[in-house]
């Protein structure tokens, strides 16, 4: 095909849409003709986060939009100055890509170490200002020629405009999110999409795998993972991509709700039920029909709703509180928890036929330290969340070293405690770049555990730790101030196992 006929059939496709996927998808094979092609992509070079954002992928089997939720891949200092400084080619090739100087730091963690080629456009620009970098990249060595380098300089223009159009369609998408954001808050039952799931290429792939696995059924899954870890980002994602998108998606914290409350909140009441019951109230399960219903720390149920519950999943009805007609639910269950139900069924604190009905499909969600790959993403997205929600515009940069920093942590409290880190640094910074100096201080002054000494039986610090919790509670169990309270737990739950400890509680306590 001429050169002019190629250009002008690309420049066709490409800019016939505002979605870069679709453009990218339609000149696949076009471009396949005419140069090696085994992948397209489209990156942007972030300097104020000292990365190279992906935001669409091509191949011959898959199309990925990641405009939205991009993959951040970090880049080190010597990287960014040579993708930025003058001497930068139009066009250049790399006959070996796993040798290539300014990627090598990242493609042994991020990719597959196979003999490939590239061909990089590197000045995607507009009115002078530098967009991005298309890259074609093909299996085998030394794949491009100076004929191919010739001819794909001449696509440089219809890649600029499609990139420079979709990032500004994109921008556009921004603002009215931000106009939209009162209106979402004002929702009772806020949720997100799948497309809001980081991580979802890398660290949390397997997961994302199972979820789609699971979506097209109404299956119960259970969620497991610790604190903190997204357990309820993932169980919006199952409701968003199964055919009950458009139903109700109820969630219920099964720790926090009072032990008086369980069954008003989950089945409703009638009516004069109680004290108090002043009008009809309907339930969880009935409001979720149609719909989703999340199970939040399932765990901390006391045995008494674990068995109603249990009821439930097995006939599909109940009743409310005060009444004697039975409700069907077809709500689709999906429960979380931080905690080894297993070791509990073991332990009689959570009943065996309910473990049973809920592990059916179970989904473990990795801790942040497993996936350290997801976190420049993690870092990129809760940036400018934090920004958008404190008023700060634009979103600030990262100082030099702050994202190996950040790497390089444990992070026991998972991506909450990154949200929380990235929160905290905001306001101390005020729009100044992020240097997350003091996480360094506060662990070089946080109390190291002596190595030396074994550790104590964990029923004996359990019990110390219960003891200690009644002690400045002036021995109340349940109830505001109580030890159920101190220790964030169900005072039900709190009792059963003062009794297996063999911790006196009531009135008068031996």
């Amino acid at each position: 095909m001429p050169t002019r006929d190629l250009f002008r059939d690309i420049t066709m496709q490409l800019c016939g849409t505002l979605d870069l996927a679709t453009g990218l998808n339609a000149v696949f094979p076009l471009l396949s003709e005419q140069f090696p092609l085994d992948e397209l992509r489209l990156n942007i070079l972030d300097t104020d986060m000292h990365a190279v954002k992906t935001v669409a992928v091509v191949t011959r089997e898959d199309t990925q939009d990641l405009l939205a939720n991009p993959i951040v891949l970090p880049l080190p200092t010597e990287a960014i100055a040579e993708l930025t400084g003058d001497d930068l080619p139009d066009i250049r090739t790399v006959d070996r890509i796993n040798e290539d100087r300014a990627t090598a730091s990242i493609r042994s963690e991020f990719f597959p170490d196979v003999p490939e080629s590239s061909m990089l456009i590197m000045r995607l620009t507009i009115d002078n200002q530098r967009l991005g970098v298309l890259l074609l990249r093909a299996e085998g060595v030394g794949r491009y020629t100076a004929q191919h380098k010739e001819r794909i300089g001449k696509l440089n223009e219809p890649f600029s405009i499609a990139l420079s159009n979709a990032l500004a369609h994109r921008e556009i998408q921004r603002l009215n999110a931000v106009l939209q954001e009162e209106n979402r808050f004002l929702q009772k039952e806020n949720r997100a999409t799948a497309d809001d799931v980081v991580g979802a290429s890398f660290g949390l792939s397997n997961v994302m795998e199972k979820v789609h696995q699971v979506v097209p059924m109404d299956t119960t899954v259970l969620l497991i993972g610790e604190t903190g870890v997204g357990k309820e980002v993932i169980a919006d994602a199952i409701h968003d991509l199964s055919g009950r998108r458009d139903g109700p998606l109820v969630k219920v914290n099964c720790g926090a709700i009072p032990e008086s409350l369980i069954d008003s909140e989950l089945f409703g009441h009638e009516k004069g039920a109680f004290t108090g019951a002043v009008s009809e109230k309907k339930g969880r399960f009935e409001r979720a029909r149609g719909g989703t219903l999340f199970l939040d720390e399932i765990g901390e149920l006391p045995p008494e709703a674990q068995l109603r519950l249990l009821r439930v999943l097995q006939t599909h009805t109940f009743e409310r509180v005060g009444g004697n007609k039975s409700l069907e639910t077809d709500a689709r269950i999906v429960a979380a928890t931080h905690r080894n139900l297993e070791a509990m069924v073991d332990a009689d604190d959570f009943r065996q036929d309910l473990w049973f009905r809920i592990n059916v499909f179970p989904i473990e969600i990795p801790p942040l330290r497993e996936r350290r790959q997801d976190i420049p993403a993690l870092v990129n997205h809760l940036v400018e969340k934090k920004s958008r929600e404190m008023g700060i515009h634009p979103p600030p940069a990262l100082a030099d070293g702050a994202m190996g920093q950040l790497r390089s942590k444990d992070w026991p409290g998972n991506v909450r405690e990154l949200e929380n880190v990235i929160e905290r640094e905001l306001i101390l910074r005020r729009g100044e770049p992020l240097q997350f100096n003091w996480l360094a201080v506060e662990e070089i002054e946080s109390p190291k555990a002596d190595t030396n000494i074994p550790p104590a039986e964990l029923d004996t610090i359990i019990t110390e730790h219960i003891k200690r919790a009644l002690d400045f509670a002036d021995g109340k169990v349940g109830g505001p101030g109580g030890a159920a309270e101190i220790l964030g737990v169900n005072p039900s739950t709190l009792r059963h196992r003062m009794k297996k400890l063999g911790i006196p509680y009531g009135r008068n306590p031996a």
